[in-house]
């Protein structure tokens, strides 16, 4: 498969939230089978819609995060964003996804190493990441062990019913 990586356009900014709707809606499936239906309806009511405005807000210029997308066939079939200095000489690629019809094709992979590059070219020392635990999250946690990353802390979030 080939594709192709070049930045992001404010044009695509509706592709984008349609491909971040679709590579997400397994992790939250996941996430609220996880937590039950009590929780979720309470925890979990706007996770969706927050992760549309996140993106949103990422998008915009002056955000300080840059966004790559991959397109294949004329489609933008991913995306990632990442952002320097979160702490002096730390870079974390932040939101990205790769729509379902184009997974375990490299995408994912190609385009970390795309925003890693981009974080060592502006001076960075060391790159972090964020991602889930849970089985939804596996086709990620894949990906970024193949771009390099190893070391890792767990996190484990918790709800309580008051």
């Amino acid at each position: 498969m080939s594709f192709l990586i070049r930045p992001y356009a404010p044009a695509d900014l509706p592709a984008l939230q349609a491909l971040r709707a679709a590579a997400f809606a397994p992790v939250f499936a996941s996430f609220r089978n996880i937590v039950g239906p009590e929780i979720a309806t309470l925890g979990l009511a706007t996770a969706e819609q927050e992760q549309a405005d996140l993106l949103d807000s990422i998008a915009k210029p002056g955000s300080g995060h840059s966004i790559a997308v991959a397109e294949s066939g004329g489609v933008i079939a991913g995306f990632v964003s990442w952002k320097p200095n979160i702490a002096p000489g730390i870079g974390e690629i932040t939101l990205n996804g790769v729509h379902p019809d184009h997974g375990g094709k490299g995408i994912g992979t190609a385009l970390y190493e795309h925003a890693l590059a981009a974080l060592k070219y502006a001076g960075m020392l060391l790159a972090t990441v964020g991602t889930g635990g849970d089985p939804s999250h596996e086709p990620a946690r894949r990906a970024y062990e193949k771009a390099g990353f190893s070391v890792h802390i767990p996190s484990i979030y918790m709800y309580r019913r008051l």
